[in-house]
């Protein structure tokens, strides 16, 4: 599949929405004459506009379509092989001095960085369209709402675009004439995707986002993890806001009283799964919704936490997802999605390992070769994605577009832990949680360039997206709690645990509702809960498990506290700790000797 295409020219009437911000039109002049396109397309993000574009990236190799029976109005992706994954290795935030990015980012001065990527840029998009990509990041009318502009030589990343945000005439109109706006800067372009000449990099100060080499979503779509978390988590900071790394979801009980709560892990860890979560029949009248999978952007009023899902799509992992995993998600992607990096059958069909039924007999892989089920790799990328518009989720939620935001009742933190983290279990208080979320942990997974399955803190899950100091940050945290009157419960919760034969002790995926159960119940007040040294426990007839295919030696080992693990898993958050060279706030490692000193009593 060509990465890099040649210019394409619109009819009359297709690429010409120019904004009336003289910054902005000063901005992309600047840009053009650096990169030196064939032509510059405008986007409005108009039906008409991404029927043209669909036709020219199928012209051109960049998509496939799929089967218009099977998957209608979907179509198929293959990046690059050395090009599928986030690379953080490749990833600078580029502040005036290193101690403002802090311990956990790769740092880069950013004078000498302009002027590196400047020079990669120069003639880069000679013989190219240069796309002009307006959009927005969250509900139209809501005050954290952020525009931004992401300037591209990509199809890919325009139809990406277009069904991850909100683009188009919609971003014009909210940035309006104003020069001094506040809105982000965002250049991308694929030179020839070599890894050697890839780098994404962040200059918080300027509102700016630079990538270049690659063509992978993690990378490129620069509303997402680059504005949404690495710049929004510094203007978040400044603001007095969140920009957090959680999905959003509603629970609502037969009563009608209804919850919202926020979670925190790490990719690949099941937060689109969680965030779609369907209750088993035995929760008969429960219901939960989505607000969001991936991002909550949260803000202060009348003493609480309220959060909008800043995206207006999903771009999940594919392998694993199915009916039995995730009903909704597979809905979701039943039309009008745009898949990257999954095999491709026959009948013009897609496949990924952990789908439902059996492999096919013979498919082509996601590098576009032969794939049989005797094949020793994979026919579809570990870390293999669609992106999918958030309209095509049966159980989104009603006030996923207010833009005030919901009301957050809990916060829950999790990771892919095989041992030592409890099924769940509840903070004492606010900075109690902090500290839980700053020295949470997961096992390492496909969605990150490197290595699988090792253990890795991972505070909040913001290690790869905290855009400014990491110590800074958990202040942020504390200084959020001082200003909340009515602040949510914090959880922790392990859906991973395995026991001694290596099997996971907890079904998970619909399941789960017994634990966000309990959680809603403690919120509540109603509850039961043993208190521990890590905190508040479910007694085993706190959590509702009428009906669930688990035996009770599995229930009791996975709720319980192992205190020889618990002090290697002290010594490592002092070890994470001190790793971070003195920039932790005096408060989470005194949370630390509390609670070793609770193991002793």
């Amino acid at each position: 599949m060509k990465n890099v295409a040649p210019a394409i020219f619109a009819p009359h009437g297709i690429g010409d929405a120019k904004p009336d911000n003289q910054a902005v039109l000063d901005w992309v002049h600047e840009i053009g004459t650096l990169t030196n396109p064939e032509n510059i397309f405008w986007c409005d993000g108009s039906d008409r506009e991404n029927e043209f574009l669909v036709a020219e990236s199928l012209k051109q190799n960049v998509l496939i379509k799929l089967n218009e029976k099977k998957v209608p109005r979907s179509y198929l992706h293959r990046s690059n092989p050395n090009d599928v994954a986030r690379v953080e290795q490749f990833t600078f935030i580029c502040t005036p001095t290193k101690k403002e990015a802090g311990p956990t980012n790769n740092w880069a001065e950013p004078t000498e960085t302009y002027s590196k990527l400047r020079g990669l840029l120069k003639d880069a998009m000679r013989g190219r369209t240069m796309f002009v990509v307006p959009y927005i990041m969250g509900p139209p009318d809501s005050p954290l709402t952020k525009v931004g502009f992401e300037i591209t030589d990509s199809k890919y990343v325009v139809l990406s675009m277009r069904i991850m945000t909100r683009m188009g005439e919609i971003a014009l109109k909210r940035l309006g004439d104003d020069s001094n706006a506040e809105w982000n800067r965002g250049v991308h372009s694929l030179l020839d995707v070599d890894p050697a000449r890839r780098f994404i990099c962040h200059f918080p100060q300027d509102n700016a986002i630079i990538s270049v080499g690659s063509g992978y979503g993690g990378n490129v779509l620069l509303s997402k993890k680059c504005l949404a978390l690495r710049i929004g988590s510094y203007l978040a900071q400044r603001q007095g806001w969140m920009a957090e790394h959680m999905l959003i979801l509603g629970v609502e009980s037969p009563e009608g009283r209804k919850h919202y709560v926020v979670a925190a892990f790490p990719s690949a860890c099941g937060k689109t799964n969680f965030a779609m979560l369907i209750p088993p029949k035995h929760f008969n009248g429960w219901k939960v919704t989505t607000v969001g999978d991936d991002i909550a952007w949260m803000q202060i009023r009348d003493g609480r936490l309220y959060a909008v899902n800043p995206e207006n799509g999903y771009f999940g992992v594919v392998p694993g997802t199915s009916y039995k995993s995730n009903p909704n998600a597979m809905k979701s992607i039943e039309h009008d999605t745009l898949y990257t990096n999954v095999a491709l059958t026959d009948d013009g069909d897609v496949w990924w390992e952990g789908k439902d039924g059996a492999p096919p007999k013979r498919t082509i892989d996601w590098r576009g070769n032969d794939w049989t089920p005797d094949s020793k790799e994979k026919a579809a990328h570990p870390n293999s994605r669609f992106a999918t518009p958030m309209r095509n989720n049966p159980a989104l939620d009603i006030d996923v577009e207010k833009g005030d935001g919901v009301p957050i009742s809990a916060i829950i933190f999790g990771g892919r832990r095989s041992d030592t983290m409890p099924l769940v279990f509840q903070a004492f208080d606010w900075e109690h949680g902090v500290y839980l979320g700053a020295t949470m942990a997961s096992e390492t997974t496909a969605a990150a360039a490197g290595a699988v399955g090792k253990v890795r803190r991972d505070p909040m899950a913001m290690l790869p997206f905290c855009g400014y100091n990491i110590g800074d940050y958990f202040q942020h945290w504390l200084d959020i709690g001082k200003r909340l009157t009515n602040p949510p419960l914090v959880f922790h919760v392990n859906w991973f645990r395995k026991g001694t034969d290596g099997k996971f002790l907890w079904p998970g995926f619909g399941e789960n509702m017994r634990v966000l159960k309990w959680i809603i119940d403690r919120c509540e007040g109603t509850g039961g809960a043993v208190k521990s040294p890590i905190g508040w426990l479910p007694g085993l007839h706190d959590l509702d498990l009428d009906e669930v295919e688990v035996e009770h030696k599995c229930i009791v080992e996975i709720l319980g506290v192992d205190h020889e693990e618990w002090q290697r898993e002290l010594a490592e958050h002092k070890k994470f700790f001190d790793s971070l060279g003195g920039v932790v706030p005096e408060a989470l490692p005194k949370q630390r000797e509390r609670l070793a000193a609770r193991f002793k009593e």
